[in-house]
């Protein structure tokens, strides 16, 4: 879409839905993300009164968030019509105590469309209007992660299974031209340029096993992660929890890391963390394992990275660790038990491919010591320091 026209679009998606819907009802799911906002604004600009908007709060959302996107969708300009489910505890129960990262998502999927199939039956709505984009349908098409919402791509008839059609009326959109759609519809800047969110929220984000103790936790570091990194401008950054198992050392790694470092073995340790995380492999989904470095001087704290060299490291890691998916930079630690947090912040365009950011190693640190100041129960603090691919931009 080299030549993509965004008032034409909006017009035409607008017009579309309108024809196809006639005077029948539709609701969208909207959580505040730029795609499902985007989507309830085109969608109400067709049909009026029609159109039900639902924002469902999960618990998975960040501190705040909720009542901050209640706001910004039921006030001007926006002035959407919205029903707000507290659907929490439903949540958690059907995700509490999962590790594994597909069966996450599947459950994560499944409960939020029985949520809204409730939702469809009291309202009296046979159509779901939702803010699939391009990446989401190539993602999982080719097996890379199970975005929660695709269902028919992938051989699930929403009719027949939760009751209603979908009608997705930006899955020819990357996320850029999404934003353009809604800079000219006039969202507010704090919808339209919010950085993207994942559907299962910060469920995704809670690696491993999730409970209510790492969901916390994570709450807390991902507010401080984001006001620290936000002045940096990256496309996507967020944190990531993990359990607080140590890394198992990896002697051989730690060797060659600090011969392509030129640096002694006593400044540098490596790693390999408990729990796995998704990534890329030839083109396909891969579940691989967490390789870990830290760069320390003679007191054991750890020094300020050069990202030239880190990249020759990441190299050789990936080429001779076919079965990881990630490198952590260790940022700061503590010697006390506790989870483990990592930093993600990435630069992209179609979210298809991403770099890492390199950022200041003070940011990094200020971040580190926050998170250590209002997360008692956080005992390290790494920066991902992995492109896309060979990972994922979420973990799981």
């Amino acid at each position: 879409m080299e030549d993509f026209d965004v008032s034409t679009f909006i017009e035409q998606q607008a017009q579309a839905i309108r024809e196809f819907l006639g005077d029948q009802k539709a609701m969208v799911a909207v959580s505040g993300g730029v795609d499902s906002t985007v989507s309830a604004v085109i969608a109400h600009k067709a049909i009026g009164d029609n159109l039900v908007c639902v924002f469902i709060d999960d618990n998975f959302m960040r501190l705040g968030e909720a009542e901050q996107v209640k706001k910004l969708l039921t006030e001007e300009p926006l002035n959407l019509p919205l029903r707000i489910l507290n659907e929490r505890q439903r949540f958690m129960e059907a995700l509490n105590e999962l590790s594994d990262a597909e069966e996450k998502r599947k459950a994560f999927r499944e409960t939020f469309y029985q949520t809204l199939h409730d939702v469809a039956e009291e309202e009296g709505c046979n159509y779901l209007i939702q803010g699939t984009i391009r990446a989401d349908i190539e993602e999982t098409s080719e097996g890379i992660k199970t975005q929660h919402n695709i269902l028919e791509q992938i051989g699930i008839d929403p009719k027949e299974k939760y009751g209603f059609q979908i009608i997705e009326p930006l899955k020819t959109l990357y996320k850029y031209q999404v934003r353009e759609v809604a800079r000219r519809i006039q969202i507010p800047p704090e919808l339209a340029e919010r950085q993207p969110f994942p559907g299962p929220g910060l469920s995704i984000r809670v690696v491993g096993n999730l409970t209510t103790e790492k969901l916390d936790e994570l709450k807390k570091a991902t507010f401080i992660v984001e006001e620290q990194l936000n002045p940096h401008s990256p496309s996507q950054y967020f944190a990531a929890i993990f359990s607080g198992e140590a890394p198992k050392e990896l002697k051989v790694l730690r060797r060659d890391a600090a011969e392509i470092i030129e640096s002694s073995e006593t400044h540098v340790k490596a790693g390999v963390l408990a729990e796995k995380t998704t990534g890329i492999r030839g083109g396909k989904r891969a579940y691989g394992t967490v390789l870990t470095m830290a760069l320390v001087d003679d007191s054991d704290r750890t020094i300020d990275p050069d990202y030239d060299q880190l990249v020759q490291v990441r190299k050789y890691v990936f080429d001779n660790y076919p079965e990881a998916t990630r490198l952590f930079l260790l940022v700061d630690k503590r010697d006390t038990p506790g989870f483990i947090v990592s930093i993600r912040a990435v630069k992209t365009k179609d979210f298809l491919t991403a770099s890492v950011m390199r950022l200041p190693w003070t940011t990094l640190r200020e971040a580190a010591s926050k998170i250590f100041d209002s997360c008692p129960n956080v005992s390290r603090v790494y920066y991902d320091i992995t492109p896309k691919p060979p990972a994922t931009i979420e973990y799981e």
